[in-house]
């Protein structure tokens, strides 16, 4: 193989890797479609309840290192918020509910409705303020535009 024909090669792979990353980055931050019927059953996911108004479910791994951090924020806007728990599932051995949830990284968030509804996913993660908002459009059915 010539030199030319290397870098084409090379140019070619480099274009398809980042067209690839730009897609997955472009579906990630869209809304998925919820199972409207479907309420997350706390016992599945070793909790003994849900929130009065709402849960702020996370998805973390052992190895995560952003997931502290958004621990400690929904944390404290569950501790700030009225009928509105956190909770914490580890995915690192519970391979089933990450495929369950369609869970891709973590931190992934969920809040939940009180009956357990899925109403809003965070991959990443997300800012206190935004949670904050998507909790209150949840909770009051107000949408902000």
């Amino acid at each position: 193989m010539d030199l030319t024909t290397a870098i084409v090669v090379l140019a070619a792979l480099l274009a398809a890797t980042i067209v690839a990353g730009l897609v997955l980055r472009w579906r990630q931050n869209r809304p998925r479609r919820f199972d409207p019927s479907e309420a997350v059953d706390p016992a599945r996911l070793g909790a003994d309840g849900l929130g009065e108004t709402a849960t702020l479910l996370q998805f973390s791994t052992e190895m995560c290192s952003r997931c502290p951090g958004v621990h400690r924020t929904l944390r404290a806007i569950a501790d700030d918020t009225d009928g509105v728990r956190h909770l914490d599932v580890d995915l690192t051995h519970r391979p089933d509910i990450a495929r369950h949830f369609q869970v891709l990284q973590t931190p992934t968030t969920l809040i939940l409705d009180g009956r357990g509804v899925v109403k809003s996913r965070f991959g990443g993660t997300p800012s206190r303020h935004v949670v904050e908002l998507e909790l209150n459009r949840v909770t009051t059915g107000v949408s902000y535009g």
